[in-house]
């Protein structure tokens, strides 16, 4: 599916991406951790990725965007955004996608349980109208075991929310420009998370969701 209709406005990047060389920033102590109820937690690293503008366009234009039907109530609908998964051992879209998958699992290899990133999946909201409801990778191993998921996020700025499973006060990161999340500890189990609709015009963002074997 084609989106190169689009558009990136010009000039659309924060104080941390006015760089026009596309890397990735140290991990390290940049990363800050807000630990959660549960035995769960999240990490943040603003501006992790340098250049992320340039990675959006690449993204928009190099992926086979799909689009993914959903049953709700009695009728079948387009789910709010597109999307593609790359399994493990399937090529990535961008060389920068296998050198953060491996610069996280050489900063997250002491943490308990820890094991390689193996599987991508990409998700593409495309303007203010699309969305993903509540919801934890439950699939697999997620559901039983504590794991991992980092989320790289390209492109306008969007509200990821995160809530104890089950209902109660919600935690607001905004997320974009580059910026790294990753859940961990019971964190799929115990909270869920959602990125809703806004009310105001925005542009493209890409959510690069990297998971460990297994985990959905």
């Amino acid at each position: 599916m084609s989106v190169r209709t689009l558009a990136v406005a010009p000039g659309q990047g924060s104080l941390l991406d006015q760089v026009d060389d596309l890397g990735l920033r140290p991990l390290g102590r940049a990363v800050t951790r807000r630990v959660l109820d549960h035995g769960a937690w999240v990490d943040v690293r603003p501006g992790w990725v340098t250049g992320s503008r340039t990675l959006l366009e690449h993204l928009l234009d190099a992926v086979p965007w799909q689009a993914e039907r959903r049953r709700m109530y009695d009728r079948v609908v387009d789910t709010p955004r597109l999307l593609r998964f790359y399994a493990e051992h399937e090529p990535l879209p961008h060389p920068l996608l296998v050198a953060a998958r491996e610069a996280l699992d050489a900063h997250y290899a002491a943490e308990p349980a820890a094991e390689p990133f193996a599987t991508a999946g990409l998700c593409l909201y495309r303007d203010e109208h699309d969305s993903v409801a509540w919801h934890g990778d439950r699939i697999g191993r997620g559901a039983t075991h504590d794991t991992m998921v980092a989320i790289v996020s390209v492109g306008a700025p969007r509200r990821l929310l995160l809530r104890p499973r089950g209902g109660g006060a919600s935690l607001t990161l905004p997320v974009g420009h580059g910026d790294l999340v990753v859940m961990g500890g019971s964190c799929q189990r115990t909270w869920e998370h959602a990125v809703p609709k806004e009310r105001h015009p925005t542009g493209p963002r890409v959510s690069i969701q990297l998971r460990p074997r297994g985990v959905r």
